[in-house]
């Protein structure tokens, strides 16, 4: 039971933390200053979850870690964040259409991660969902505008949600860990949500007049440890002064 619930709380974690410092990127570089400071916000509103998660773990682990060890100190194998997080900013529209495909996800999880057995989990999802409210409307309407605006930008929100639509199906496929936690009433049961999930991004994608991909496989593995090499740059620059002085503080 604890090695499943550290498992899970770090996935959700890693999720939010990882997300977070993809949209980061964007600080001072977006479209416009109004999107550049939305972005930066809404970074971090992640990276606030994430800290309150990996407090939490660090609780759970018991053995004298603290909140910082698990973002600093773990290689990329330890990690368990989706893959669809760590993919490349590219363009505006890649970050609109992973943000959106997470969003979708993520509202409807915290919707029912509130309602967990386990006090903690329930009061961070309570905590955390009038920020993801806004994050899912955000990533929306602009879904929305992008995709029913020019012939341009419904070329490159197409183009996007090719690439990035095959990573989707990682967020309703749970892990064994996630399966455990089910019968203690501690996780979400991803089969209850999916159908609420799919039929949100049905919506918005009908209102921007974009396609779906047809695909059978979806990519997967990050949950599990497996990542691609973009983690090992991410982790590269979020975990250099903590590796290079050990123990530094502020």
């Amino acid at each position: 039971m604890k090695e499943n619930l550290l498992k899970y709380t770090l996935h959700l974690a890693d999720n939010a933390l990882i997300l977070g410092h993809r949209l980061s990127e964007w600080c001072g570089h977006g479209p416009v200053l109004e999107q550049d400071i939305a972005l930066t916000n809404i970074a971090l509103d992640l990276v606030g979850q994430a800290r309150n998660l990996y407090q939490y773990a660090a609780e759970i682990s018991g053995d004298g870690k603290t909140e910082d060890d698990f973002p600093y100190l773990r290689k990329e194998n330890e990690f368990r964040n989706v893959l669809l997080t760590e993919y490349p900013n590219e363009d505006f529209a890649y970050t609109i259409v992973r943000q959106f495909l997470y969003d979708s996800y993520n509202f409807y999880f915290y919707n029912e991660l509130k309602n967990s057995s386990d006090k903690r989990l329930a009061a961070i999802a309570e905590k955390s969902l009038k920020e993801i409210t806004y994050h899912l409307r955000f990533s929306s309407e602009w879904m929305i505008r992008l995709g029913d605006g020019t012939e341009v930008s419904h070329e490159k929100m197409q183009n996007a949600l090719e690439d990035l639509y095959p990573f989707w199906g990682e967020l309703v496929q749970a892990e064994d860990y996630e399966t455990a936690l089910l019968a203690f009433g501690v996780s979400v049961d991803l089969n209850k949500i999916k159908p609420g999930i799919e039929a949100k991004v049905k919506e918005i994608m009908e209102k921007a007049t974009l396609k779906l991909p047809e695909i059978s496989w979806f990519q997967s593995g990050g949950k599990k440890g497996h990542h691609t090499e973009q983690l090992g740059f991410i982790l590269t620059d979020l975990q250099y002064l903590q590796r290079t002085y050990p123990g530094a503080e502020w």
